[in-house]
C-alpha cells in the first residue's frame, strides 16, 4: 500500500493531464489557433482561455452581438484548470455552512440559488453543443470517515434546514451510504441531489470551439506579459498587442500575484491520480450511480468514475505558492502530495488496492480568503477580473462568465448586485507571513488528519497549529 511518504506509482509532470489529452485526441487534433503576432482593435479583450474566459466571451456575443471579441491564451484552450480539475459540477448548495459565513443567511441563500442557475446553463450547454461531454447527473457525496468529518457534515444537514431547504442536504448513515459506494471506512454522509460529473477538458474545448463559432478570435500560445489601463486598455504580448476599451483577466490562480487581487487570494496545488479501466470492481462495490464523492478532509480527497470506468480521486493538500508565484515542481510535479492522492485511493476504496495506477497530474488552484469567488473592476479602469474559486470551480465558472459579462456591460443586474460581486472580501495576511504561516497550518492539518484516520489523538502541537486559523478569526485555513 502506497503512503505518502513513498513515492507514486505514477510521477506527475508538466505535460498535459489524461483528460486533455483524451478530449484532444476525441476531437482529431483539431488545429490551434494562430498566436497573436502584430496589433488588433477590439471592443473586449480577454486573458485566459479556460472556463472563465470562454464563458464570458460566449455571454458577451450571446448578450451583445455587435462586440468584437478577442482572446489571447497562454497555451491551448483548456490546458490549465480547466483541463485538469476532477470535473464535479456542483453549486454552493455544498458550501452553505461557508457561505453564511461569508455572506449571512440570505446572502448564502442567493450564492445557492444562482449556482442553481449556473447547472442549468452548463446542462444546457452540454445537451445543445453536440459533442459528447460525458455529462452524468448523479448528484454529489459528501461521506466521512472519522468522528470529527461526521460533525462536520452534520453541519451541513443542520445549515440546510435552518435555512428551510432540508432536502438540499441529505443525510445518509453508513449502510445509506455504502449503499451507493460501499467502503468500510464510510461511516456517515451526506447527498446533495444537485451535482454532476463531466469530461472536464472535454467541456472546455467544446466552449471554445463555441466561442469561435460565435465569433470570438482567439489567439492561443499568446501569453499576456503586461496590461495597460487607459482609452483604449492595451493587452501586451510577446509579439502584438490587443487595443479594447474593455479587458478581462480570466486567469484564475495566475492572479494571485497581481495587485488587483492578491490581498485577497493565496494559491497551492492539488493533485489528480487515475486507475486502468475497472468496471468489474466498480460493478463489485456498487458505485453505479455517477456520483462524484468527496470525503471530510479539509485537504479534501476528491474522486469520481470515468466513462470508460475508470476512478479519477484527487487529493487537495499540495503546496502553497510563495507571493503568487507557481513553480513547475511544486504546481505541477509534485511526487509528495500525488502520493497522498494514491494514498487515499487505497485507503477510501480498498476494493481497487491492487489496481494500476496510470497517470498522475497537478495544477495550481486559487483560494480566496472566504473561499468564494470574487469579480469586480480594478477602480479607476476598465480592467474587470474574476477568480478565487477555491477548488469548486467548474460550475461558478458560469456564474463568472455571467458577472464579468455584466460588468463589462455596465449592467445593474442580479449578477453584479450578487455577492459574488458586491461583497466585501476579507484580507490575508502579506507575505511573508501568508506563506509561512500558511505553511506551518498546512502541515499541522495534514498530521491532524493522518492521525484521525488512524483512530489516534494528534500530538499537541499539531492540535495548536490547527487551531491558529479560527482563534485569529480567519475564514481559510479553518478545519
Amino acid at each position: 500500500m502506497s503512503s505518502a511518504m513513498s513515492l507514486p506509482s505514477v510521477q506527475p509532470g508538466t505535460g498535459p493531464s489524461w483528460w486533455l489529452q483524451e478530449a484532444l485526441a476525441a476531437e482529431g487534433q483539431a488545429a490551434e489557433c494562430p498566436p497573436l503576432t502584430d496589433e488588433a482593435r477590439v471592443d473586449v479583450a480577454i486573458v485566459g482561455g479556460g472556463y472563465t474566459g470562454l464563458w464570458t466571451a460566449l455571454m458577451l456575443r450571446e448578450r451583445e452581438p455587435g462586440l468584437s471579441v478577442a482572446l489571447v491564451e497562454a497555451d491551448i484552450c483548456g490546458a490549465g484548470a480547466s483541463g485538469k480539475n476532477g470535473g464535479i459540477v456542483h453549486g454552493y448548495w455544498t458550501g452553505l455552512p461557508q457561505a453564511v459565513v461569508a455572506c449571512g443567511d440570505q446572502g448564502a441563500l442567493e450564492v445557492a440559488r444562482l449556482g442553481s442557475v449556473a447547472q442549468d446553463g452548463i446542462r444546457a450547454f452540454v445537451e445543445h453543443c453536440g459533442r459528447d461531454l460525458w455529462w452524468r447527473e448523479g448528484g454529489i457525496l459528501k461521506v466521512a470517515t472519522t468522528p470529527e468529518q461526521e460533525q462536520k457534515l452534520a453541519r451541513h444537514v443542520e445549515t440546510a434546514r435552518r435555512l428551510g431547504v432540508p432536502d438540499a442536504a441529505q443525510p445518509l448513515n453508513a449502510q445509506e451510504v455504502r449503499a451507493r459506494c460501499n467502503s468500510p471506512v464510510f461511516r456517515a454522509g451526506v447527498f446533495f441531489p444537485e451535482g454532476a460529473t463531466v469530461q472536464p477538458a472535454r467541456l472546455a474545448r467544446a466552449l471554445r470551439q463555441a466561442a469561435l463559432n460565435a465569433g470570438v478570435r482567439i489567439f492561443e500560445r499568446t501569453p499576456m506579459v503586461n496590461v495597460r489601463a487607459g482609452k483604449p486598455c492595451i493587452v501586451e504580448t510577446p509579439h502584438g498587442r490587443l487595443r479594447a476599451d474593455e479587458v478581462v483577466l480570466a486567469t484564475n490562480a495566475a492572479l494571485t500575484g497581481w495587485r488587483g487581487s492578491r490581498k485577497h487570494l493565496t494559491n497551492f496545488s492539488s493533485y489528480m491520480v487515475l486507475t486502468e479501466p475497472v468496471p468489474e470492481l466498480l460493478r463489485e462495490i456498487g458505485w453505479a450511480g455517477n456520483e462524484g464523492i468527496s470525503d471530510g478532509r479539509m485537504f479534501v480527497h476528491y474522486f469520481r468514475t470515468t466513462a470508460d470506468g475508470r476512478v479519477a480521486m484527487g487529493s487537495g493538500s499540495g503546496p502553497i505558492g510563495y507571493d503568487g508565484r507557481m513553480d513547475a515542481r511544486r504546481f505541477n510535479a509534485d511526487a509528495g502530495t500525488a502520493a497522498r492522492a494514491e494514498a487515499g485511493l487505497r485507503r477510501l476504496l480498498p476494493a481497487l488496492a491492487n489496481t494500476r495506477i496510470t497517470h498522475a497530474w497537478g495544477g495550481a488552484i486559487d483560494v480566496s480568503s472566504d473561499h468564494l469567488p470574487f469579480f469586480g473592476t480594478l477602480p479607476g479602469t476598465r480592467i474587470h477580473y474574476g477568480c478565487g474559486y477555491s477548488g469548486h470551480g467548474v460550475n461558478p465558472t458560469w456564474i463568472g462568465g455571467a458577472c464579468l459579462a455584466s460588468l463589462v456591460l455596465g449592467a445593474r443586474d442580479r449578477w453584479t448586485a450578487s455577492p459574488f460581486c458586491a461583497r466585501r472580501v476579507p484580507g490575508l495576511p502579506p507575505e511573508p507571513f501568508r506563506y509561512v504561516g500558511g505553511c506551518a497550518i498546512r502541515s499541522a492539518i495534514l498530521t491532524c488528519e493522518a492521525y484521525e484516520e488512524r483512530g489516534r489523538r494528534p500530538p499537541l502541537l499539531a492540535r495548536i497549529g490547527a487551531a491558529v486559523p479560527a482563534a485569529l478569526h480567519l475564514r481559510i485555513g479553518t478545519r
